[in-house]
């Protein structure tokens, strides 16, 4: 059995880089071998141009230092202060008392705990014990964060509130960040890129936008109709309809225009929205309606070129 196969894959520098699957999928085993926690079989991973499957002990224990982790159950130690937890790996790193209490103090800062130093796991929320372990993983400065389904334990609402810290983190420091989730939501609102993985391997990856919008692989589609974004409900309501089903697909300044209303107006279509998503991707704004469209052939005839100069990119789901 092999828990990965074929995978290949690149993380541009700075970016928020998304792995999403089932659960079994190999999502763990991917991002634990960017740091080496799992060592591949076969094959080669390259941080900045190195590859780290060669590194001795001793540059592989460097290595990781450049390396945040923060994990689904937090693994906060109970007995201690939440500033001796983010204390903790900086004594390991040999930095002196005084260093690592200032450098545990700025982290805190930064993730909204100040105030907080002096109390113990037990007497904080599950978001603020996640923001502890982002604290812990951000102290060491490291140039890549890796996120092993930090969301998964949260309510949504804390959820939300993790995410926006992140990607503030994000924005702030130029941080690389690779999460993993079973989520599509967590991959709408902080990511830039996603890798779509099944049964060990990589089915589909590109810009969130694209993968949204235009999915290719089955278990893409799936995952978008489990999270309401790819509902197959116009169907039924399509049977009884008469005219060209349409699939509308737009993004940033077009998603606030008025289509539909110019189209009939122009045109003198009958337009019926069957479904309808308008949201944002990140900061993106983007929308997605189905439609039945009815008219004359020779209206019906110019409708691809008004999309297309609107910048619309649109799917003929029924002639």
């Amino acid at each position: 059995m092999h828990a990965l196969a074929g995978v290949d894959m690149h993380v541009n520098k700075g970016e928020v880089f998304g792995i999403i699957g089932r659960s079994g999928a190999g999502k763990s085993t991917l991002i634990r071998m960017l740091n080496l926690l799992e060592r591949p079989t076969h094959g080669v991973v390259r941080i900045d141009g190195e590859a780290i499957v060669a590194y001795t002990d001793a540059q592989l224990r460097e290595f990781r230092r450049s390396v945040g982790m923060v994990f689904q159950h937090f693994n906060l130690l109970r007995s201690r202060t939440v500033l001796d937890n983010v204390c903790f790996p900086l004594r390991l790193a040999g930095m002196g008392r005084a260093q690592r209490r200032e450098r545990a103090q700025e982290v805190l800062t930064l993730v909204g705990l100040a105030g907080q130093e002096q109390k113990y796991p037990r007497q904080l929320s599950g978001g603020q014990q996640q923001r502890v372990g982002i604290a812990r993983a951000l102290a060491s400065r490291p140039q890549l964060l890796l996120c092993d389904e930090a969301t998964s334990a949260l309510d949504p609402e804390t959820t939300q509130s993790i995410l926006r810290l992140l990607d503030d983190i994000n924005q702030r420091l130029g941080l690389t960040i690779v999460l993993i989730t079973h989520s599509m939501d967590v991959i709408r609102t902080v990511c830039d890129r996603v890798a779509v993985i099944d049964a060990g391997r990589i089915v589909e990856c590109g810009d969130v936008l694209d993968v949204f919008l235009h999915p290719q692989n089955a278990v893409t589609q799936s995952l978008l109709s489990e999270s309401s974004m790819d509902a197959e409900g116009w169907r039924e309501l399509a049977l009884g309809m008469h005219g060209r089903l349409m699939r509308l697909s737009y993004r940033g300044e077009h998603a606030a225009q008025p289509l539909l209303s110019r189209i009939s107006r122009e045109l003198n279509l009958d337009l019926s929205i069957l479904q309808g998503t308008v949201s944002r991707i990140k900061n993106i704004p983007y929308g997605q309606l189905v439609v039945a469209v009815q008219g004359a052939d020779a209206s019906l005839a110019q409708l691809g070129d008004l999309l297309a100069a609107a910048q619309v990119d649109y799917e003929v789901l029924r002639p």
